[in-house]
């Protein structure tokens, strides 16, 4: 059975218009039989840093009005709807694959990796994988489904999509201090006109995926 998260006027008034629209009908799971761990990961696009990933088991009942694909979800709610869902999962689990594993390994089996790292970190074993995407490695023999733009359709892969971005997040934040010469504390890694721009001007650090092929000038900054 689905469920409709109750909507809180006075969330939605200080949210405004955007926040309205994060209230849409999310489901609380996608089988009834087995405990549902949902995984999403962040950063899989990015030319820098690590890709991350979250798997998250909900209680059947949680209901947040603003709960909904990361992207779709304002910074500052982004990290109030962690704490919550920190507070009231059953369980959750936070891992990361860095950008050598990453050029090694390539970024779909990097970030399928990440996703098993966070499945591991679960206190609780569950019975069944709701994967955001159209693809997956098998972890381990525990069944799961993978659903195309998972994350704005069931609730426990919103809530992993919160965790992976808000945790990625916070550690491009620390990389920035380190070379803010990219602004990663404003595009998070992502190949924004001024992060290509100032590869143009910098070339490439350390944390860049040597493997995407980023720009001409393949090298390392302050070695």
């Amino acid at each position: 059975m689905d469920f409709l998260f109750h909507i809180n006027i006075e969330e939605i008034n200080e949210a405004g218009i955007f926040g309205f629209q994060c209230c849409i009908l999310l489901k609380s799971f996608y089988q009834e039989e087995k405990t549902e761990a949902g995984c999403d990961e962040a950063g899989r696009g990015c030319y820098a840093g690590p890709v991350f990933a979250a798997a998250v088991i909900l209680p059947k009942d949680f209901s947040h009005p603003l709960l909904n694909d990361s992207k779709q979800v304002k910074e500052k709610q982004r990290y109030e709807l962690r704490t919550i869902i920190e507070r009231e999962a059953i369980s959750f689990g936070v891992a990361s694959v860095d950008h050598e594993e990453i050029d090694t390994i390539n970024i779909l089996r990097a970030s399928f990796k990440a996703m098993h790292l966070a499945i591991e970190k679960l206190n609780q074993k569950p019975g069944f994988l709701l994967i955001d995407g159209n693809r997956f490695s098998k972890y381990k023999k525990i069944p799961h489904a993978c659903i195309i733009k998972g994350d704005g359709l069931y609730a426990s892969i919103a809530a992993a999509s919160i965790l992976a971005k808000t945790y990625r997040d916070d550690y491009m934040n620390q990389l920035h201090h380190e070379f803010p010469h990219y602004n990663w504390a404003s595009n998070k890694g992502y190949g924004t006109e001024a992060h290509r721009r100032a590869i143009d001007e910098h070339g490439l650090c350390q944390y860049h995926r040597k493997s995407f092929n980023i720009g001409a000038t393949q090298v390392k900054l302050f070695n």
